[in-house]
């Protein structure tokens, strides 16, 4: 019960975690073109970030049970998994990196889990879940995620090319709070149900384990004896943490999207914002734990490629992508050192 109760705790801080660091990807942009002020946009990305977190579950099922062999997983394969995340989490962000905490959370449970099975690589679920829900999306998403902000952004310069940029600016200056908020609500259906997973696997895992098998009565909701649907008390948790992390905010990382790669206006703002929510949310239907920070930055960058392509902060945009590169190994590495230090206590 004592390793369950520290796998919910790390898991709480990994969501919060998530919530400010990614807090920069549904509001980077809005703060930029000083559509909202950063108070008026956090609060509305932790608003739309729960009501995101509370709809769908196919993402928190790919985590918790179709990346990796539930049976040889462990509560301390779990605390392993989020150790890594979160450790990796506060490194980027501390860089003011966009790095990917979906990917950290993958790498960090693959390595957890390939330590807990004694380097037997068949734990991993490789043709039927890494393949084409993680490693596929990672290089397609945020191609295309570039090709669509491009094209947004090139048919609403041909589409407005008459208008006048006072009233170009007034127009998405609106607009752009409804697409920031489907944004928000888009992370919230993709990002915040990756922690849903883990904590549901956690319960699973202590069930098999006969951790809660002499509870009291009360606490008899703990048991999960099949991984199926996710419990409404995890959706809710996980949903009101990601929000909290979220009104925090994330001042780096919002200056490296919102200011240091390119300089935008409202209508590049919403043309970035609608691209990523559209791919986003297309993903969460099918269960695809994507990379929300890859998506909207390269749909920054399409949308600043089409804007002006020098105008472009080339070296940041290098940064950012050794950042995404590094994530899976480096996490899964940090993962696998900790359980199998786990494992030597």
């Amino acid at each position: 019960m004592a390793i369950f109760i520290t796998v919910v705790i790390a898991a709480i801080i990994f969501e919060y975690s998530n919530g400010f660091h990614d807090a920069a990807n549904a509001i980077a942009t809005v703060v930029s073109t000083k559509v909202l002020t950063p108070r008026q946009a956090i609060a509305m990305a932790a608003f739309f970030n729960l009501t995101g977190a509370l709809l769908g579950g196919a993402v928190a099922s790919t985590i918790g049970k179709g990346l990796v062999d539930t049976n040889v997983v462990t509560s301390a394969t779990v605390l392993c998994a989020l150790l890594a995340a979160f450790s990796w989490n506060i490194a980027t962000w501390w860089g003011g990196l966009p790095s990917s905490s979906s990917h950290a959370l993958i790498g960090g449970l693959c390595g957890a889990a390939l330590a807990t099975a004694h380097g037997n690589w068949s734990v991993l679920k490789w043709h039927t879940g890494l393949w084409p829900k993680v490693v596929v999306p990672m290089i397609t998403s945020p191609v295309l995620g570039f090709i669509l902000g491009g094209t947004v952004m090139f048919l609403l310069l041909v589409a407005l090319h008459r208008f006048t940029p006072h009233f170009v600016n007034s127009l998405f200056g609106k607009l752009q709070v409804f697409s920031a908020a489907w944004m928000a609500h888009s992370h919230g259906t993709n990002d915040a149900q990756k922690t849903m997973g883990i904590i549901t696997l956690a319960l699973f895992t202590g069930t098999k384990a006969g951790h809660f098998d002499n509870i009291p009565a009360w606490l008899h909701f703990l048991r999960t004896p099949t991984f199926g649907g996710i419990p409404v008390w995890v959706k809710v948790l996980c949903a009101l943490v990601m929000a909290a992390g979220t009104a925090a905010g994330g001042w780096r990382i919002i200056r490296t999207l919102g200011h240091r790669m390119v300089k935008l206006q409202p209508v590049h703002g919403f043309a970035a914002e609608t691209s990523a929510a559209l791919i986003i949310q297309g993903a969460s239907i099918y269960g695809i734990p994507l990379s929300t920070t890859h998506v909207i930055s390269t749909s920054i960058m399409g949308v600043g490629a089409v804007k002006r392509f020098s105008g472009m902060h080339w070296g940041v945009v290098e940064r950012i992508i050794w950042a995404w590169i590094f994530t899976l190994p480096a996490t899964g590495l940090i993962g696998f050192i900790l359980a199998r230090a786990a494992a030597a206590l």
